[in-house]
This record gives C-alpha cells, structure tokens and sequence, in this order.
C-alpha cells in the first residue's frame, strides 16, 4: 500500500467493482477511450488489473480518499504496449466527482516514486491521447516531457497519443 497526505493507493479486489463501474461506465470520465465500458468489459478490465498485481506485484491501484475511505479512481503502473516497444506507463483515472483537487497528480507522482525508489526504474511514461489536456497537466506536475507521438488503434479508430516521460535524475 502506497501513502499520500489524502490518498492510500491499494491493490484492487472484486469488492471495488461497483465504485469501478461509476468511472468507466460514465461516458465523460471515459472520453479519452471514446466510450464507457459495458459490465462485462469493466469486470473484465478489473480482473485484468488483479492479473497484473499477482504477476508484477504492481498495477493500476485503487484510490482511495483517506477522509472517507472511498474509492474514487485508480492510478499505477502497467506495461503498455507502443509504436516501439512495451513501456512503463503511469496511468490515472478518476471519478469526475473528484477532478480538478490534485489527487490524479497526487497518486501519479506517488507511483512515479515508486517506480523509480521501490522497482529501480530510470524511466516511465504517460500515454496520453492528444486532446486530453487534463490528464497533460498530471504529467507536467510529475515532471514529464513530451517525448514522441503515435497512433494506437483502438476499437477500430485511431487516437493520437503523446508519450510523456521522466527519468529518474529528471523528478
């Protein structure tokens, strides 16, 4: 379990596929992926980041705000595939009840130091679609740069993404 000032970061369990659902079921949190998910698709999304954490010992983790105990995104490490090669990716997504208070940016920078402090990482990443100017700014405030653009194709459409990175002598 990772620690912030307002946030534990945790391993998901089946118990978080309900708070899961109210983030990528809802069309405005899931605008970078042109769609919500349908409850197959999100179960299936949250089996995969279980998957993840049992083979890795990291993945995308639950959020949770420490004043409530709620679940309210999900933010970590997962190996994404690019343009070029698989990267590690810090990804972040949250319920739209709580953008825009510094907790995307939060968890980000708590999984960027883990990478870098826990798993002797030099560098990660961001994937970012090219129009999701919020998610741009999470990267700023962890130091990233822009490095390279591709195309990933996703469910038949071609999105743009920006690769931002940090190395670990950059942060």
């Amino acid at each position: 379990m990772i620690e912030t000032e307002r946030l534990l970061l945790r391993p998901h369990t089946l118990d978080d596929y309900g708070a899961l659902c109210e983030i990528l079921q809802d069309p405005q949190a899931m605008y970078a992926y042109e769609h919500a998910l349908p409850d197959w698709e999100a179960r299936e999304w949250l089996e995969r980041q279980i998957a993840r954490q049992e083979k890795f010992g990291y993945s995308p983790w639950a959020v949770i705000l420490k004043e409530s105990g709620r679940l309210i995104g999900q933010c970590g490490l997962s190996w994404q595939e690019t343009d070029r090669e698989d990267e590690l990716e810090i990804g972040y997504l949250l319920n739209r009840a709580y953008w825009h208070k510094g907790y995307a940016a939060e968890a980000a920078i708590a999984c960027r130091d883990y990478a870098f402090d826990v798993l002797g990482q030099e560098r990660v990443c961001s994937i970012i679609r090219d129009n999701n100017l919020s998610s741009q700014v999470v990267a700023r405030r962890m130091g990233m740069k822009p490095e390279r653009t591709f195309v990933k194709h996703y469910y038949g459409m071609e999105m743009p993404h920006i690769i931002f990175t940090v190395h670990r002598n950059e942060r």
